[in-house]
């Protein structure tokens, strides 16, 4: 370990955060901690950062580009669970230990999307408007209003976020299925949903509710062949990640009457554009990425990233290492 104090940066994400807990999570490594704004891309990333031995990001890009030219790096850790901002298998090459925090927001975006499907199995957004406007119906308006009793909910992704979702929606006397190739029978079986395939998923499901992480393999995985799957009443919810989700395809099943609406916290594009057609329909939700928002978990945030960095700096191992192949190659990059 050197004598010399470390550098972290904490780039910021679109909204700005006091991590004075993150200093102070740091005081015994030592290591002097540098708050920038958000950096959108490579250049920005490294011309800000060139000394860096550690770095906290929300959404700026961590790719091979910027890892190879910062050569003292020797951890990136992502203020939230997905870190598909991050190239992982380039860190791990690399020697760059990446971590994430993926247990502060579980109850929050399992409420979030339990949220997105009340709201619109129960028009919230609709009626409110109505009664803003001066209409009183003294019904739920649209075609189809859902029971929510013995409907069937399908969760794509059963990790921490869609277990969670699981247990909350069981509670509505519905039918949970799921699709998750990398979670054991076990969990499925605590929890009393059913393993399915992707496409059973999307033919019998009255709601789905997305929880899986973005990488190569999900990319899209939400995209015209679902739809064409999908019952006609039926409500897609997607608090993951956008690009999970073709939105191209999800706009024409919309206008197609393909399935009755969506409910989206995240985007393919983000901040989403103003032009985007799913902001033009009336069957859609449409939030900020604010599922995992709340004042309790946020303010977590700088402390926990802090002490995972102070792990990593001091040789010991943290406690959410998202490629723990770095320490079995024995590649990762000495203090």
């Amino acid at each position: 370990m050197t004598d010399k104090p470390f550098h972290v940066y904490v780039i910021q994400g679109r909204g700005e955060m006091d991590y004075s807990d993150c200093q102070a999570a740091l005081t015994r490594v030592p290591a002097t901690m540098t708050a920038l704004p958000f950096l959108g891309t490579e250049d920005e990333v490294i011309a800000r950062t060139r000394d860096a031995d550690a770095l906290v990001v929300s959404f700026s890009p961590v790719t091979r580009g910027v890892m190879g030219a910062l050569e003292g790096l020797k951890t990136v850790v992502r203020t939230g669970v997905g870190y598909d901002v991050i190239d992982v298998p380039a860190a791990t090459e690399l020697g760059v230990i990446v971590v994430n925090i993926p247990d502060l927001w579980v109850r929050e975006v399992a409420n979030h999307a339990l949220a997105l499907l009340l709201a619109w199995n129960r028009q919230i957004v609709t009626s409110d408007r109505q009664v803003h406007a001066g209409v009183w119906s003294g019904r739920v308006p649209g075609d189809r209003t859902g029971s929510l009793h013995g409907e069937t909910v399908g969760i794509v992704g059963l990790g921490n976020i869609g277990s969670a979702f699981a247990r909350r929606v069981a509670a509505f006397e519905t039918k949970v299925i799921a699709c998750d190739p990398y979670v054991d029978e076990g969990r499925f079986a605590d929890l009393g949903v059913e393993r399915v395939s992707l496409e059973t998923l999307a033919a019998r499901a009255d709601y789905v509710s997305i929880h899986t992480l973005l990488n190569a393999e999900t990319r899209h995985l939400i995209g015209e062949s679902f739809f064409r799957r999908m019952k006609p009443t039926a409500i897609l919810i997607n608090t993951s990640r956008g690009p999970v989700v073709d939105e191209v395809a999800l706009a024409r099943a919309l206008r197609d009457k393909r399935l009755a609406g969506a409910a989206l916290d995240v985007w393919e594009r983000e901040p989403v554009a103003g032009d985007n057609p799913l902001l033009t329909m009336d069957n859609v939700i449409a939030t900020p990425h604010a599922a995992y928002f709340s004042s309790a978990a946020v303010a977590q945030v700088p402390r926990r990233c802090g002490e995972e960095i102070a792990r990593a700096l001091t040789g010991q191992r943290p406690l959410n290492v998202v490629n723990p192949e770095v320490y079995a190659s024995g590649a990762a990059r000495r203090s």
